[in-house]
């Protein structure tokens, strides 16, 4: 089999079971109608990403590789100053988004920072960290705004004079919305401080941005903070600082990323994914509707509504509410299930209201009967036909070693149907030439682009030799080459390649490179040292913008 093409579950049958349950059995490469998805601002009328690029090999090299004509140039990386006060761009860059100021070719570009390592903090011993690295790994991490622009010859660059540049870090303070502000299971906290963990995030329909919170259980543990002010969905404004909010209402988890589209009645709907080994995926609906003449006061809309998750075996969307909990757990036959590590009786103890489900949502969401799956992570709403991409990254214990993408087809095409279908739209392994799928997002010639997280213990090892560094591959959905995987982009050792993000006009492609030289133990001998500034003997992460885009 041709090491390049999906392994894909789409045989004559499924294709038609595909097209009765969501109405196209594959993407169109157009934009539809029904469609209103938050993440692309766009809005599909361009066509500038076409047939287009000569795919690369796997490699090994301590460079970002890209296709022949394509260049990219680094727009800001660890430790630089981003703005007039001396703040500095923060580490483990991870999720993007560009908010344009002028056309395509000047805006804002928002950055999610995951976490820190040893470029940061130093050497840490006996894994107890000193109270400055404590501070350090509270700053680097969270968010950055930053203002770039294109110059006259065609160079991105960041502009340290931005009025909108700053940083959004663990020392920020946030308000709570929701059932959990101001409740015991938040210790009746109305405001909190930071944000931390940020892996990937989405974009809202009135056009703020919303972060995850992931992994925060360590840096909670050596700040000395409330592990449950943590895990949330958090929102922010690019243009107004003064705007912070901490969504409970949408679960408490390791959340990966957002994504929000409308409901054919106009309600908003988001989908998340909770990237653990054995974890559910999850979608809120919210109770009133999308008003596009509110503007940002519809992110009221984000503090009343329902939270489901998904049962893959009945295809249906189950609520995790406190009555929901309250009836399994008040029945007689219950079985607590697999992931569940508490009694029945220290269950009932610990919900009483809706503020308890959603701060401990996995155990509640496993509860009411949520499908354990293999660590969902980035997950996005196609623009075209209103089916939903999720990535399953992996899940060893499974034997699930490379992952795969799924693919839900909500009943009626309709994000709000609580009935839906699935297929595993495409594994990785060697007959995809990619393994770990984790990023999504699409382009408006319906190309999915997806990157990669092979865990960087993991490189060039048994079996994830073939695939060598992590990078982004193509995958159209369309025409001739429909279901076949091309390599565009490799990353440097160590690292893995997240965010991307298109400009409006499709002609800049935005990703991070996150954690190069993440294996380095000795600083004097660092195991990659890209972006190779000069006199630079460290690597830093960065989020580079890739041009040489055929308009077309």
């Amino acid at each position: 089999m041709n090491r390049r093409t999906f392994l894909s579950y789409l045989g004559t049958g499924a294709a038609a079971l595909a097209a009765a349950s969501a109405g196209l059995g594959t993407l169109e490469g157009k934009a539809s109608a029904l469609s209103s998805t938050a993440d692309h601002l766009f809005g599909f009328g361009t066509n500038r990403v076409t047939g287009f690029f000569d795919p690369i090999q796997p490699s090994k090299e301590d460079k970002l590789v890209l296709p022949n004509r394509f260049k990219y140039d680094v727009v800001a990386a660890f430790d630089d100053i981003i703005n007039p006060a001396g703040e500095k761009f923060g580490q483990g860059c991870d999720y993007n988004a560009y908010f344009p100021l002028e056309g395509s070719n000047r805006g804002l570009l928002v950055t999610n920072h995951e976490y820190t390592n040893i470029f940061s903090l130093g050497p840490i011993h006996n894994d107890q960290l000193t109270s400055a690295q404590v501070e350090k790994e509270l700053y680097y991490q969270g968010m950055s705004v930053t203002e770039i622009y294109k110059d006259k010859e065609g160079t991105w660059k960041l502009d340290p004079a931005s009025k909108y540049a700053r940083r959004i870090n663990g020392f920020t303070s946030f308000e709570l919305t929701g059932p959990a502000k101001g409740s015991a299971a938040l210790s009746q906290a109305a405001k909190v401080q930071g944000t931390f963990a940020n892996c990937s995030g989405g974009i809202t329909l009135w056009k703020t941005v919303l972060s995850c919170e992931e992994n925060f259980s360590e840096t909670a543990q050596h700040a000395k903070l409330n592990e449950t002010h943590y895990g949330w969905v958090i929102e922010i404004d690019p243009r107004d600082a003064s705007y912070r909010k901490k969504h409970t209402a949408l679960g408490r988890f390791n959340h990966e990323n957002t994504a929000m589209g409308l409901a054919s009645d106009g309600r908003v709907v988001v989908y998340m994914g909770d990237d653990k080994k054995d974890a559910c995926v999850y979608k809120y609906i919210s109770k009133g509707k999308f008003d596009p003449a509110k503007g940002r006061s519809n992110a009221s809309l984000l503090e009343d509504g329902t939270l489901y998750v998904a049962n893959l075996k009945k295809g249906q969307w189950v609520p995790v509410t406190i009555e929901a909990v309250t009836k399994v757990l008040s029945s007689d036959s219950l079985k607590v299930p697999y992931g569940v590590n508490a009694s029945k009786e220290e269950l009932q103890k610990r919900y009483k209201t809706q503020a308890e489900v959603v701060t401990y949502c996995h155990e509640a969401a496993l509860l009411v009967g949520g499908t354990p799956t293999d660590r969902p992570e980035d997950i996005e709403i196609s623009p075209f036909d209103n089916s939903v991409f999720i990535c399953h990254t992996n899940n060893d214990t499974h034997g699930n070693i490379h992952g795969h993408i799924t693919r839900i087809f909500e009943s009626g095409d309709n994000l709000a149907s609580l009935e839906f279908d699935f297929e595993i739209f495409a594994a990785g392994g060697r007959q995809s030439g990619f393994s770990s799928p984790d990023n999504l997002i699409f382009d408006s010639n319906a190309n999915l682009w997806v990157v990669t997280d092979i865990s960087t213990s993991s490189h060039n090892k048994g079996v994830y030799k073939s695939f060598m560094n992590n990078g982004l591959f193509v995958i159209p959905t369309a025409g001739k080459d429909k279901g076949v995987a091309m390599q565009f982009a490799s990353g440097p050792v160590d690292s893995e390649l997240t965010g991307p993000f298109f400009t409006p006009n499709e002609d800049t492609l935005f990703i991070s490179v996150q954690h190069p030289g993440e294996n380095t133990t000795d600083l004097s001998k660092p195991t990659s040292t890209w972006p190779h500034r000069k006199g630079d003997k460290i690597a830093r992460c960065a989020v580079v913008a890739i041009s040489g885009f055929k308009l077309g």
